[in-house]
């Protein structure tokens, strides 16, 4: 459920502003809404923060870059006094300001070098000397036919060809315009010496990369330290978005209803002036959601989305969980998978020695997996599975069959009986929306709620003519036509009707919209013939198991076992890779969008963050 909120405005000396936020962070209840102050302060804040994650993440790529075995074996947990932070941090920017600039100086180097190879290794200061003694030697890079055509006078001497070029070393020439003529610059040191120089420059850099592979040890020191900066920075943040006048700063934001006495003992405590009064229509306080801890478990996929309900939409963590587990089961469709995902959870679960959210939800989708799989006699994908294992066979529901000719039932009639159910399914989670629609604003006197019911008996009408078009199932046509006239005329005269608002008015506004209805009328068919995806995935991933299977048939004998059964393990687990992909496609589509969007939520909420101390503060 969404928790209601208060929304509070709080009044305090303006003198006591740092200590009355110190107070208020210390309840820990209070989501503010404007957080987005700033000041020096915050800039200089700021400004650490980025060089401690910089440092940070530095750390933990070298430790990452290295094998194992040259990791410090542990990390450093004992409490270091501020100085000594601030030298291992200092120690830390010196590394690695020197490890960027040998890198530079390193690269640069090797271009040098790429560059010089063609010439050969020789000593510059040689060509330094001879033109000391009046001997101006010069190097250049020119195709035979321009060579070819210098004057004569220009003597020089072709050191060595490279295809259609000649290096060529030229004689008191001083540079003089030679057309195609590539210079060479005198470089500062010879060939032997920049290799050396690089080898030098390397294992400097080796030892600095080694010194910041020890210092990685402090890594759990940087992430105290950053979430101290972070909680400081908020802090400033909303000291410097508070309004003051006269003496006096105030600060406003939300809290949930059952933690209003926290903040009114701690108001008393600091002998603050408040208001406390419940959030108006223009207002958008925070999103808290609560649940029980068996429905609790779906916030991981909420999570993973960054989907968070508006604080006036609907919490459907319920419904969201029971289909999603559905559909999970549909699209992924085989048992075995099932016992697969079964396994995983088990040793993450004994890996983390927790039954976190995610463990528990695994558990869930891995056991509806196997229920479905078990009903449709799917197992690997492999009917001799089936065949070889008569007790599997008296799971199966033969109308719901993959191999339905093994319980004498038509292969067509099955596939019928699976869309169908799939329509059931669809329709049933759409008047599910209408029906919580129409429950919200029924104790309001929303006339609206009356369009609501017409969706609902348009939406249970359209079923029918979906079987009709889709598994060629006949219905009375002429009362599914009626249903749906009626459902839609409910649709346009109620659909703009709100509290406060004249019926005329009402009607003619939806009158005006009524092409607007008719397409959504539309996408509302459209929506309950969508919910077949469960149908074509699952069989989807049905026919690769099947081709796996075949592929790896005739290789199951003799030395050609072991490449059966790698086509085994590499088919079916592309196929549980691509069966996750498809869940996350259509699985959580169906309920973000489909089932969603006839609850006509926007998932526009903001998640309850209350200010509050993330770390102990010094």
């Amino acid at each position: 459920m969404i928790v209601p909120m208060k929304k509070i405005s709080v009044i305090v000396l303006e003198n006591r502003r740092r200590e009355s936020l110190r107070a208020l962070r210390k309840a820990g209840v209070m989501h503010i809404t404007d957080t987005s102050g700033r000041s020096q302060t915050c800039d200089d804040l700021a400004t650490q923060r980025e060089r401690l994650e910089e440092v940070m993440t530095k750390l933990i790529d070298v430790r990452s870059s290295y094998k194992k075995e040259h990791v410090p074996s542990a990390e450093l947990t004992q409490v270091l006094e501020p100085d000594e932070f601030a030298e291992v941090h200092a120690r830390a920017l010196y590394l690695i300001e020197q490890e960027k600039e040998k890198s530079e100086y390193i690269q640069k180097l090797r271009l040098q070098y790429d560059r010089l190879s063609v010439w050969g290794d020789f000593n510059p200061e040689d060509i330094t000397e001879l033109r000391a003694s009046h001997i101006h030697l010069d190097f250049m890079l020119i195709h035979h036919k321009e060579l070819a055509k210098i004057s004569e006078d220009i003597t020089y001497i072709v050191l060595r060809k490279i295809g259609k070029l000649s290096l060529v070393a030229t004689i008191d020439c001083e540079h003089r315009e030679i057309a195609g003529a590539q210079w060479l610059e005198l470089p500062q040191y010879s060939l032997s010496r920049i290799h050396t120089m690089i080898s030098e420059m390397e294992n400097q850099l080796d030892a600095h990369l080694r010194e910041l592979l020890e210092l990685s040890a402090y890594i759990p020191h940087y992430k105290r330290q950053l979430a101290a900066l972070s909680q400081n920075l908020k802090f400033e943040s909303i000291y410097a978005s508070m309004d003051t006048m006269d003496r006096v700063a105030w600060i406003s934001g939300y809290i949930p209803h059952d933690k209003l006495s926290v903040f009114t003992q701690t108001a008393q405590e600091q002998s603050w002036a408040y208001a406390v009064d419940d959030p108006g229509e223009e207002d958008e306080p925070p999103t808290l959601i609560r649940n029980k801890r068996w429905v609790s478990i779906i916030s991981v996929v909420f999570d993973i989305m960054g989907t968070v309900p508006g604080y006036r939409e609907f919490d459907i963590s319920m419904w969201f969980l029971m289909f999603f587990s559905l559909f999970f089961a549909m699209i992924i469709g085989d048992a075995a998978y099932g016992l697969i995902f079964l396994g995983l959870g088990l040793f993450v679960h004994r890996k983390t020695r927790k039954a976190s959210n995610a463990v528990v939800l695994i558990y869930v989708l891995s056991i509806a997996t196997i229920v479905w799989g078990a009903l449709t006699g799917t197992w690997f994908g492999s009917k001799a599975v089936l065949e070889a294992l008569p007790f599997l066979q008296k799971l199966v529901v033969p109308n719901l069959a993959n191999y339905p000719e093994l319980f004498g039932v038509d292969s067509t009639s099955a596939q019928n009986t699976v869309m169908k159910f799939c329509f059931i399914i669809g329709t049933l989670q759409l008047s599910l929306a209408c029906t919580m629609n129409i429950i919200r604003k029924l104790p309001k006197k929303n006339l609206s709620a009356v369009a609501d019911f017409g969706w609902l008996i348009m939406i249970d009408a359209l079923y029918f003519l979906v079987l009709m078009l889709v598994t060629n199932q006949a219905i009375a046509t002429q009362v599914v036509a009626t249903v749906v006239g009626i459902g839609f005329a409910l649709v346009v005269m109620f659909g703009a009707q709100s509290p406060g608002v004249p019926f005329v008015k009402g009607l003619l506004k939806g009158v005006g919209g009524l092409f607007t209805t008719f397409l959504n009328s539309i996408s509302a068919f459209s929506n309950i013939i969508s919910y077949i995806r469960l149908f074509a995935v699952g069989m989807a991933s049905l026919a690769i198991a099947q081709s796996f299977n075949n592929m790896a048939s005739g290789m199951l004998q003799g030395f050609a076992i072991p490449a059966g059964v790698l086509v085994l393990v590499i088919g079916h687990g592309l196929n549980l890779v691509m069966g996750v992909l498809s869940v996350v496609v259509h699985g959580v589509r169906l309920n973000l969008l489909e089932f969603s969007g006839q609850l006509g939520m926007e998932w526009t909420g903001v998640v309850y963050d209350p200010f509050r101390e993330t770390i102990e503060a010094s």
